[in-house]
């Protein structure tokens, strides 16, 4: 007598790990694909046609000043707690008042940029994936199209632009908040002098470490707006689709700024050990 099978439980569709697995390298190559000719689109119509201010406006809202409290928030816990870690540690060593530079460092170069990118990621990404993916569902998008409007330049480039142009503000605002609330603890909870951690911050974190930072916060920017609308334009049908859109381009924006942190560190050491190295060498 045959089994009875839980109708919840899929059946085995009789394929191989074999043919799964080539089915799963076909569909990541294609989906490489799809998303590299998205973002050439995009970027052909950032260049060749200008967007209104009238899009531009509230998509900057929504993304800028909305993102505001999150990521200042987000900054100050994140400075208060590496000044409560670091200083344990550093009081052992006997190196307490340099408590400003390692924690001014970690957050202008690495923790202040991916930290605000992960917000944006988290509160933006997710929801223009949700929004386009569900003007997917109900055919707003190719209502567009049949009106003779091009979807990626009404929807997708303002949205470009606003990842791109203000993440930076808001890095710089995670930047200030974090060194703000690892001050305050340092010196108000922790008692060291605060004259000694103004000065090994000043001594220790400069302009190019600032700029290191913003430089990496355009390139996050860049690629949670492209992956979020890639995700949002390619929606399954279906309520389910439209979570499994919102969900994926949050998991992949991560990843992605996980990936250009590890690349742009690496370029950006590269090239300012060569350009130090090389005008040492003239002197």
């Amino acid at each position: 007598m045959e089994q009875s099978r839980h109708p919840l439980i899929p059946a085995s569709d009789g394929r191989s790990p074999v043919t799964r697995l080539g089915e799963f390298v076909f569909d990541a190559v294609d989906d490489v694909g799809s998303m590299a000719q998205f973002s050439l689109r995009t970027i052909m119509w950032l260049f060749s046609r200008r967007a209104h201010w009238s899009v531009l406006v509230p998509t900057f809202y929504m993304i800028g000043v909305l993102s505001v409290p999150v990521v200042a928030i987000t900054g100050t816990f994140i400075g208060m707690v590496l000044a409560v870690q670091a200083h344990s540690s550093f009081k052992e060593m006997g190196m307490a008042t340099r408590l400003g530079s390692i924690i001014n460092i970690s957050l202008v170069k690495e923790l202040g940029p991916v930290l605000a990118a992960t917000m944006l990621a988290g509160r933006v990404g997710s929801a223009m994936a949700a929004e386009l993916g569900t003007m997917r569902v109900t055919e707003q998008i190719d209502a567009l199209e049949s009106l003779g409007a091009n979807p990626i330049h009404y929807l997708v480039v303002p949205r470009f632009l606003g990842c791109v142009l203000l993440i930076p503000l808001l890095t710089l605002m995670a930047d200030f908040m974090g060194v703000i609330g690892g001050a305050v603890v340092t010196t108000q909870l922790l008692h060291v002098e605060s004259y000694h951690y103004w000065y090994h911050s000043r001594e220790f974190v400069g302009g190019v470490d600032l700029m290191a930072g913003v430089v990496k916060s355009y390139f996050f920017g860049g690629a949670i707006a492209l992956i979020s609308c890639h995700r949002g334009f390619h929606s399954g049908a279906g309520a389910e689709g439209v979570g499994k859109a919102a969900t994926q381009a949050f998991v992949l924006s991560f990843i992605a700024i996980l990936f250009l942190d590890f690349c742009i560190g690496i370029a950006w050491n590269r090239a300012y050990n060569l350009i130090f190295s090389s005008s040492s060498s003239l002197i």
